[in-house]
């Protein structure tokens, strides 16, 4: 098709190419005059004040980028706020579970990412048809030519206002260097792109397959070569890892004294039995929720050594030492508060349960061995 070429039937439009930009300006304004619609300005760089001349209207790209964006940082907000409060709780350096101001980068990654890649998405394929690129101005020497040294003023035939010896007299009329008519080829016009087309598709799994392999590449050897692997080798232990700085050859250190974990209660009965015994009181009623996540917990970390009924039986086989019983007289007198301590504390062999168990669940505990003891030793009024 030679795109100079014109008839009536296939004419598109007509073009001006001025070499003054002062002209395209003037012509501009008469044509926002006449009350041309179909009408478009072509230059290399920009013109400063040709779009308010032109009466241009705002791009709706503009709005598709701010809901994409707000999109982007609503959802990094959900997802921050689901992840760090709700699903998986995590307390980093003493911060709340919701820490603002630690997740701002990735609200602002998610909104840029979604409005740039998103509006780029919406131009080429909804607003630009893509892969359709087909455009009668296309290979013209007045595309060409506003591409390099020229300004160019085009006016489609579809255009109501649109004469063909009129326009051109217009453009004569402004000193125009050079008038071309710029016509279609119907099947150019008519031609429907096709996104699930064979050569389209294979050009995106050949182009996904590229980066997926470029990606594999960088991100599994590359950063591991000299010089991308200087953050490999760092001056840190790992879980259980001993330790040269210590004199004790641990790499794990316990807490300072005095401090409290975040989300953990201060116990201040530590190393006072006896005071814990006077002054705790179990919180708990008996009832069958209370009894029923007494025994669950009592059978997970009490039996093994105390055995299922508290008898001293211990469920280990001989693996470990045998602990007294809980329905001795010592323990059946203790106070709740003190079987409490215990279980904070420890005692001889036994560990501190303290950070397995919450409150609520070593109050628990003690109610159901309590039930336990009342069911072994039970008394003649019990029975009744």
């Amino acid at each position: 098709m030679d795109n100079q070429m014109n008839t009536s039937e296939n004419l598109y439009g007509v073009g001006a190419l001025f070499k003054d930009p002062n002209k395209i300006v003037k012509v501009v304004e008469k044509l926002v005059e006449l009350g041309y619609k179909h009408w478009d300005v072509h230059s290399s760089y920009p013109l400063h004040g040709i779009p308010k001349r032109m009466r241009l209207k705002w791009s709706p790209l503009g709005y598709v980028a701010l809901i994409l964006g707000l999109t982007g940082t609503l959802t990094g907000l959900f997802l921050t706020w689901w992840t760090m409060s709700v699903d998986y709780p995590l307390t980093i350096g003493g911060k709340p579970w919701f820490s603002f101001p630690a997740f701002v980068p990735v609200l602002f990654e998610l909104t840029v990412l979604l409005a740039s890649v998103g509006t780029a998405i919406v131009m080429l394929f909804i607003i630009f048809k893509f892969p359709n690129n087909q455009h009668p101005l296309h290979d013209t020497e007045y595309i060409n030519k506003v591409s390099v040294d020229h300004f160019g003023v085009f006016i489609e035939a579809k255009d109501e206002l649109f004469e063909l010896e009129k326009v051109k007299s217009l453009f004569n009329d402004f000193g125009a260097d050079e008038i071309i008519e710029i016509a279609y080829d119907r099947n150019e016009v008519t031609f429907k792109p096709k996104v699930f087309d064979v050569k389209f598709i294979s050009f995106l799994v050949v182009i996904a397959i590229i980066t997926s392999s470029v990606a594999y590449l960088f991100n599994n050897k590359i950063l591991y070569l000299p010089p991308f692997d200087f953050m490999l080798k760092q001056f840190r232990l790992g879980p259980q890892e001993s330790s040269t700085f210590f004199a004790d050859g641990f790499g794990m250190r316990k807490p300072p004294a005095g401090t409290v974990a975040r989300n953990q209660e201060f116990y201040p009965f530590k190393n006072k039995p006896d005071e814990a015994g006077m002054k705790l009181v179990n919180p708990l009623l008996a009832t069958q929720e209370n009894l029923e996540l007494g025994r669950n917990k009592f059978n997970t970390f009490c039996s093994p050594c105390h055995g299922w009924r508290g008898e001293g039986d211990s469920r280990l086989n001989g693996q470990f030492p045998n602990p007294p019983s809980l329905h001795s007289e010592k323990v059946r007198n203790w106070t709740d508060g003190r079987i409490y301590h215990v279980i904070m504390e420890g005692q001889n062999v036994m560990p501190s349960y303290a950070s397995q168990l919450t409150e609520k669940e070593r109050w628990a505990v003690i109610l159901y061995i309590r039930s336990l003891q009342r069911a072994l030793n039970a008394k003649q009024e019990d029975i009744q």
